[in-house]
């Protein structure tokens, strides 16, 4: 029995100037997109791309912003997430769909169904963050600029160079995860355990709700949590050994045998606090909560699979020594964790990942969340950086 085609979301949830549509026929999926700008034909393309545990609407603020300054904004819930459909989430098969490499042929394909030849910005936040930037590694002659959100982009992983004549043996790779556990509280990386199918099953069902759970999550990573403006001050590790990265909040170096679930809930805001949340109200957390409530968080997970694969990581060493050529711009929060939880990988973006990186601005009041939480000053930065030269 085939289920039935979802509806667009209601447009009383979304701005005005904002719709809610669905795009067939790329590469497997039909795609649910938000749009602004669409009106006018011949506008130049602006794509989003959101992360985890996210959405199109994540870009809520941004849409009618850009749309204003003339260009067409697109926005979709990407492979493994919300209204899009067409995508396997099954644990016991590889997770090749999910490649960088598939998903900018997911983001090619979109802008080329609705019209367009070239974008001139991708913009990727989070997970979208090294979608977008792969986008424009990849293919620089579509994808004109790139901006780099809450994720910075490192460089594609290195090959041995000049080694034909070393004399000493090559050292063993580092077991970061049983290093982790080794440690006197053993601990576990985040992406080490979002790469598991136990942990579709903690999130599909925490005990305190999806709602709860998600609120809880996304506090735990904002400006909002005070631990990020105390001992947990965000600010570059000293290296990529288990004792640096044991010094990341629990959200990213989890306490071995946790669940996310039970990592987060200790950090549920107050009903007040919920009460005075402007970037996220209930009613906005309630668009993320009832979409995951029905698809699960299984899609969304399988990037972390991909990511975390030594085969899709292989693959990437095609493009060793590659750098993003055209201009590129990387916006976080200052409270946001996640430009320094790669330790050199925000260094690298600066001095040889990016020919031409145009900045790196840090927002006050901002976690990881950037674009929700201070989505005036995310705007003022995109326009700056998208008016022509």
């Amino acid at each position: 029995m085939t289920a039935p085609a979802l509806d667009p979301l209601p447009p009383d949830l979304l701005p005005a100037g904002v719709r809610s549509r669905f795009v067939a026929g790329i590469n497997g999926m039909r795609m649910h997109v938000l749009e602004a700008g669409f009106d006018a034909p011949g506008r130049p393309a602006v794509l989003l791309l959101h992360g985890f545990p996210e959405l199109a609407y994540s870009w809520r603020h941004v849409l009618p912003a850009l749309a204003a300054a003339g260009l067409h904004v697109i926005a979709p819930d990407q492979r493994g997430y919300g209204r899009s459909t067409g995508w396997s989430a099954d644990f016991k098969t590889p997770p090749t769909a999910y490649t960088w490499f598939n998903l900018v042929r997911d983001a090619l394909g979109l802008v080329l169904a609705l019209g367009h030849r070239q974008v001139h910005a991708v913009v990727g936040h989070d997970f979208g963050s090294p979608v977008a930037a792969w986008c424009a590694l990849l293919r620089p002659d579509v994808f004109q600029r790139v901006v780099l959100m809450s994720a910075p982009f490192g460089g594609p992983p290195a090959l041995p160079f000049n080694t034909a004549a070393a004399l000493a043996p090559e050292r063993p790779a580092v077991d970061m995860h049983a290093a982790l556990a080794a440690l006197p509280r053993p601990r576990q990386h985040y992406q080490h355990y979002f790469s598991s199918a136990a942990a579709a099953q903690h999130l599909n069902q925490p005990p305190q709700g999806v709602h709860d759970f998600l609120r809880a999550y996304y506090h735990h990573k904002s400006a909002d949590w005070p631990g990020h403006h105390s001992h947990h001050r965000p600010q570059p590790l000293p290296g990529w050994t288990a004792e640096s990265l044991a010094l990341l909040p629990t959200y990213y170096v989890m306490d071995l045998g946790a669940t996310m679930p039970g990592t987060v809930a200790p950090h549920m805001p107050s009903p007040a606090q919920v009460a005075s949340n402007h970037w996220l109200p209930d009613t906005a957390l309630q668009v993320y909560s009832a979409e995951y409530g029905r698809t699960g968080f299984d899609g969304g997970l399988q990037w972390y699979r991909a990511s975390t694969s030594p085969a899709c990581q292989a693959e990437l060493q095609l493009f060793a020594g590659r750098r993003i050529e055209v201009p590129a711009l990387y916006i976080a929060g200052t409270s946001d964790w996640g430009t320094h939880q790669r330790p050199g990988a925000f260094e690298a973006m600066q001095r040889s990942a990016c020919a031409q990186l145009r900045g790196c601005h840090v927002i006050d009041g901002a976690g990881h969340w950037v674009q929700q939480e201070q989505p005036e000053a995310v705007n003022r930065l995109l326009l700056d950086f998208l008016r022509p030269a």
